[in-house]
């Protein structure tokens, strides 16, 4: 039996604790916040969008880039098995439209509390208000090894191993704040170049502001560059204070980074939307007639 560290109570650690804790080893999971999950706590509007329910080739299908590197993760731990830990740790679940798994409360603290419950059921010891600083190395043979970690208080906490769960750069106030690239440098390993993925969208129009709160189902976006489409889907979106977001926004923004440096010169990317994909131009003008004749 190893004693393993994790650093990060996300959702990738809270899990990869369990798994270690599974395993028969004594597992010490660290994080710097109040409380474990605070991203998973906001996910999907504070619904907590869990996986989705799809088959495995449709889920590699909508992998924009490197889809291979997933084969092994993908297979080795797929989306039925991530809901029967759920739900066989009391977190019943629901699949929507566009199968979309969710809590049956609606509520993402439940998904938490499912978590947090494995946790105690396999002894998992559990830091808050815990930040590491730094991986502990000791030389073997020429070669550096994990020895232990550094907390911000300096406070040492020796182990046989560390999985590093903290996250990218994507929501510093939830504490990712890339640490694990740093981590990742310091013990000599390669960080490539990070691109963003799923996040909203800047638009450069004003109008984007008077609509702000504004949310819509079932419309179509079309991304295009010059003449060449990089990403077409259809689902929700919603208009913020800086542009767009939602769900169809988010999935286009991954196609975006990976498509950028494929522009040429002056060529603008521009975002097409579409309020009624089901309905052709003259059903549109009949329907638009139609509410304004019943809303004099």
């Amino acid at each position: 039996m190893s004693k393993v560290i994790v650093i990060g109570g996300g959702a990738a650690g809270m899990m990869a604790a369990i798994a270690a804790a599974q395993k028969g080893h004594k597992v010490i999971l660290l994080e710097k916040n109040e409380k474990l999950g605070k991203k998973l706590f906001i996910t999907g509007k504070g619904r907590c969008n869990v996986t989705n329910a799809a088959d495995m080739d449709v889920l590699f299908q909508n992998i924009c880039t490197n889809e291979k590197f997933l084969y092994s993760a993908f297979y080795g731990f797929d989306n039925t098995r991530v809901c029967d830990l759920l739900e066989q740790a009391g977190c019943p679940l629901k699949t929507e439209r566009g199968d979309r798994v969710f809590p049956v409360s609606d509520h993402s603290s439940d998904v938490i509390a499912a978590l947090q419950r494995e946790l105690r059921k396999y002894q998992v010891d559990v830091h808050l208000h815990t930040e590491v600083i730094k991986i502990l190395t000791k030389e073997t043979d020429g070669n550096p090894v994990f020895c232990g970690v550094e907390c911000a208080d300096h406070k040492k906490i020796a182990a046989d191993d560390c999985i590093v769960c903290t996250g990218g750069c994507s929501y510093a106030s939830t504490g990712s704040t890339g640490d694990g690239y740093r981590f990742a440098e310091e013990t000599g390993h390669k960080v490539t170049e990070r691109k963003p993925a799923l996040v909203p969208l800047e638009i450069r129009e004003n109008w984007c502001r008077e609509l702000m709160g504004l949310s819509l189902k079932n419309v179509e976006i079309r991304m295009q560059c010059g003449k060449k489409t990089w990403y077409e889907g259809f689902g929700e979106m919603l208009f913020t204070h800086f542009g767009v977001s939602g769900p169809l926004i988010l999935s286009a923004s991954s196609f975006y980074s990976k498509n950028l440096s494929k522009r040429k010169g002056g060529d603008e990317v521009k975002l097409f939307l579409d309020l009624k994909p089901a309905l052709t131009p003259e059903q549109l003008d009949k329907r638009l007639l139609r509410d304004f004749e019943e809303a004099k």
